[in-house]
């Protein structure tokens, strides 16, 4: 009987702290929406979010937690410990903006402009950072009124730099796990999202293993012969043999990749040739991306990849080379966490709204966080139910409802109480 009751008496404080933060999470939706519209009107580009982090770092010493700044140039990270002892915790929000020029009417437009890459441009949030930003300050804010219901520390970290530092420099996630950030204390796991301007607010998707595909940059180098327009025979022809790898690199993922068990891409989105209508030039330069959901059929696309380029051109009596630069690695969710966290996301979104996606062959830096670390990662609702006309990220007539915002505070919550505390 007196186990019984001491079981009720738990049950019944239980309830009453989860309906404490569910209120105080109501209560912020305001400030939630108010940093969201003050960091879309003043964005900031890669490696230079210097106001942008000066608002983080503020807002979190105002709560009271332990606040690193200038990590990976221009990161923040805010660490809170529960009041007993337990797991460490990461979530993470990325901060930058795109050279994007916005054309939506909003009274919080941003009016921002700036040089980039040597062309006069807009700067704008056109992927939705400033609300992974603002969602992260909000949850930061909830966890700083319940520290004796947190058993742990959960880290707060705002990146920097999540789509690439300017050229010539290092930055984002790979620079942040270089200075330490999963360190001091180690983290166990960590958490990120993404908001979606083509997913109906309210609505959670999500995937186990690859989510996001890696992606590879890569460059090939053809060297031929010069010789005059009118005499191809006196030389050899890099733009023909350039034309003959394109084509047979398609082949690698039309004839050889397992396409039934991920998705995979090979674009060439750039060549460099020549300079008269009649010269045969000495060589040409081709610049593409690979993407790939499989650590396996990456290693063998990148193999075949060089092997055809190498034989190509050799078949044509030239020479080529090709490199690869790693951009992101493989937005890959843990199967074991992915299936611990979901009752968390179901229980504040509802099982009807948490629903399994198809990975996309898109990128994300996060991805570096989760080789080192079990992560999971997800995408938010952005988009107003009904709507017939949704624009894609890194457009210029991007937007995003903001009443999906506070669901990105409730699922973060929930799934840092239930990893801690169970």
């Amino acid at each position: 009987m007196k186990k019984l009751l001491a079981l009720l008496l738990f049950a019944s404080i239980s309830i009453s702290a989860q309906n404490s933060i569910e209120q105080d999470i109501i209560n912020i939706e305001d400030k939630l929406i108010e940093w969201r519209r003050d960091f879309h009107q003043n964005p900031e580009l890669s490696n230079r979010e210097f106001k942008t982090a000066e608002k983080i770092a503020k807002h979190l010493k105002s709560l009271g937690l332990d606040v690193e700044t200038n990590i990976a140039k221009t990161g923040v990270v805010g660490i809170l410990k529960g009041n007993n002892p337990g797991k460490v915790i990461a979530i993470r929000a990325d901060i930058d903006a795109l050279p994007v020029t916005e054309r939506n009417d909003l009274p919080f437009k941003s009016e921002v402009k700036t040089t980039f890459l040597n062309t006069e441009t807009g700067v704008m949030h056109a992927c939705g950072h400033d609300t992974h930003t603002a969602i992260l300050m909000a949850t930061a804010e909830v966890f700083s009124k319940h520290k004796d219901k947190i058993n742990g520390t959960i880290k707060f970290i705002f990146q920097p730099a999540e789509e690439g530092p300017p050229p010539g420099e290092e930055g984002g996630a790979k620079l942040m796990i270089k200075e330490g950030v999963l360190d001091n204390p180690k983290v166990d796991a960590i958490f990120g999202l993404h908001i979606n301007s083509q997913t109906p607010v309210g609505v959670i998707k999500y995937k186990t293993g690859g989510i996001m595909a890696s992606v590879e940059r890569f460059v090939i180098n053809v060297e031929g012969k010069q010789t005059h327009g009118s005499q191809p025979w006196s030389g050899v022809d890099p733009i023909l043999i350039s034309a003959k790898i394109i084509d047979g690199l398609q082949t690698i993922i039309s004839r050889e990749a397992r396409l039934t068990d991920e998705a995979a891409v090979i674009t060439v989105g750039k060549i460099t040739s020549g300079t008269r209508f009649n010269i045969i030039p000495e060589s040409a330069e081709m610049i593409g991306t690979v993407r790939t959901l499989d650590p396996k059929m990456r290693a063998m696309i990148e193999r075949r990849m060089k092997e055809m380029v190498e034989t190509i051109a050799k078949a044509y009596g030239g020479e080529a080379t090709i490199t690869f630069q790693n951009n992101t690695s493989i937005t890959y969710n843990d199967e074991a966490l992915t299936a611990q966290i979901l009752p968390s996301i179901q229980k504040v979104a509802g099982e009807e709204n948490v629903q399994i996606m198809k990975a996309t062959t898109g990128g994300e830096d996060f991805s570096y966080f989760q080789e080192k670390v079990p992560g999971v990662y997800f995408f938010l609702g952005g988009m107003t139910p009904g709507n017939t006309e949704s624009f894609p990220h890194h457009t210029p007539d991007f937007q995003i409802d903001e009443s999906g915002l506070l669901l990105g505070v409730k699922a973060f919550t929930q799934i840092t109480l239930d990893y801690l505390n169970n």
